[in-house]
């Protein structure tokens, strides 16, 4: 995994973070302000509904995974992130998804997420 893709997936990881999922800070500094989201549910958020909805908090003790990570570049501003991801709750309950982002390289070389889809999958 070269220098780029390893620093893509760990933005991504920032996102599982219950700390950065609830900071707003935190929250527009990893996602564009143009964002988008096809959540798997099928509904679409924007940058708002996103920030809105995460900052509120989650139930304790949800933890998530991130597998099979894979970068293609789109052009020398645009990389296209797929992978598999994993969320386990308290109770045992786990729900997988294949996702993809679209993350953008944008002011001062600091690459945000531009737009992100969720699909369940078994």
């Amino acid at each position: 995994m070269d220098d780029l893709s390893r620093h893509l997936k760990e933005l991504e990881e920032r996102l599982f973070d219950p700390a950065v999922r609830t900071s707003k800070q935190a929250l527009a500094d990893l996602l564009s302000a143009e964002f988008r989201e096809i959540g798997s549910s099928g509904a679409l958020y924007t940058f708002r509904d996103i920030v809105d909805r995460l900052v509120e908090g989650e139930p304790d003790g949800i933890s998530r995974t991130l597998t099979d990570f894979e970068l293609k570049m789109l052009s020398g501003t645009l990389a296209l992130a797929t992978y598999r991801g994993a969320r386990r709750y308290p109770d045992g309950r786990e729900v997988r998804t294949l996702r993809s982002s679209i993350l953008r390289l944008e002011a001062e070389e600091h690459w945000r997420m531009l737009f992100h889809q969720e699909t369940l999958t078994q």
